[in-house]
């Protein structure tokens, strides 16, 4: 099941640098909308209902969080940015940039400010050649047809010829030549949102921690000390077994694979929660898994100050967590830390994320992005 929707857009521009504006908008979409997963190759098309120069066309897809009037609202805000103005008069004007949305998943809406599928996207072929360059499995959910069925049935007989490549975002972050990204983090520093981000953006495989199935952790909040060693180790047996399955079964379609832990994450808690004698018989057992687990080629560590964490975790509203107290989240933050400068075959990665919200906030997360692509490079 997908977290982010997906979303195609058309870009268009007569007027002025006519690439560069393609170029900018791009940008910024990818900046302020939602992450730009695929570019359609550039094509010049004959104005449309109007004598003017022919425009530069393309399309792309993107995945974003949002629903579709905010995405509206964000490519409306972008094109007043790179100086649109909209006039008032009646039927179609030459444009410095010109941004529709023409899909949203496969819905259908209607209302006064937007009609998605757009409604005359069948009728121009400057819309679908350049959809049909994303080789998206989309079907137009009024039409019931797929894009080479609406090319073969268009009417629209107007000359539109390839021009040239774009780049895409995303092209210069490459994590496909890593097999196994782990991301961590403290109790709501939201490691289980970037993975499912990044793999959904990224063509990766998840491994998310069964955390919700295990029957200890809500009696764990009520009595810890009667219930931390049954928890712990049923966490460490479970996460050997998610992570040895998971990463043995190869799969042609993914590039990599991405958890949202590393098994090591059960001594970190298991230092803080067991008594010394439980602790102690717990870590002979954990090294013994421990020697077999594959490493991580990059392990991301998600820092988020306690303040922080505790608002999060008030958020997300799972009730048997609504006690936890910060000194334990402190506790446990600490102990992170003391792992990672404990390891020197690690390739590791500590990104701060107190102050940003890669959900609601796309340039946090491309934020996020930049930093991982500095530590490749």
């Amino acid at each position: 099941m997908r977290v982010q929707n997906l979303v195609v857009l058309s870009l268009g521009s007569n007027l002025g640098d006519k690439l560069e504006n393609i170029r900018k908008a791009i940008a910024l979409v990818h900046q302020k909308a939602g992450t730009v997963i695929k570019v359609s190759r550039l094509y010049e098309t004959p104005a449309w209902g109007f004598d003017g120069d022919p425009f530069y066309n393309c399309a792309l897809t993107l995945h974003t969080t949002h629903e579709a009037a905010e995405i509206l609202d964000r490519i409306l805000g972008i094109e007043k940015e790179m100086g649109r103005e909209r006039a008032d008069a009646q039927g179609y004007q030459p444009r410095l940039i010109d941004i529709d949305l023409i899909a949203f998943n496969e819905d259908i809406i209607s209302d006064a400010n937007l009609s998605v599928p757009h409604p005359h996207m069948q009728d121009r072929l400057f819309v679908l050649l350049p959809m049909r360059d994303l080789n998206l499995d989309w079907r137009h959910p009024i039409l019931q047809k797929h894009l080479p069925d609406l090319l073969r049935v268009s009417e629209d007989q107007s000359l539109c010829k390839m021009v040239g490549k774009l780049d895409n975002p995303l092209d210069d972050i490459d994590l496909s030549h890593y097999n196994y990204i782990a991301i961590e983090g403290n109790i709501g520093a939201g490691k289980t949102t970037l993975t499912t981000k990044i793999a959904e953006d990224f063509n990766a495989k998840t491994v998310l921690e069964r955390f919700a199935d295990n029957p200890f952790l809500p009696k764990f909040y009520q009595d810890q000390a009667r219930y931390a060693f049954p928890l712990e180790m049923s966490f460490l047996a479970d996460r050997y077994q998610q992570i040895a399955d998971d990463l043995a079964q190869f799969d042609l379609f993914k590039d990599f694979i991405v958890a949202d832990y590393h098994i090591f994450k059960s001594l970190i808690f298991a230092k803080v929660t067991l008594t010394e004698d439980e602790y102690r018989l717990y870590r002979k057992l954990f090294e013994i898994i421990y020697r077999e687990m594959p490493k991580p080629d990059l392990y991301i560590y998600l820092y988020q100050n306690t303040e922080r964490l505790l608002e999060n975790i008030r958020l997300r509203g799972r009730s048997y967590e609504q006690e936890i107290p910060a000194d334990y989240l402190e506790a446990i933050n600490r102990g992170y830390l003391d792992y990672i400068k404990s390891q020197t075959g690690l390739n590791i990665l500590i990104i701060d994320v107190s102050d940003k919200d890669f959900v609601k906030n796309q340039s946090d997360y491309i934020a996020i992005l930049d930093e991982i692509k500095a530590s490749i490079q």
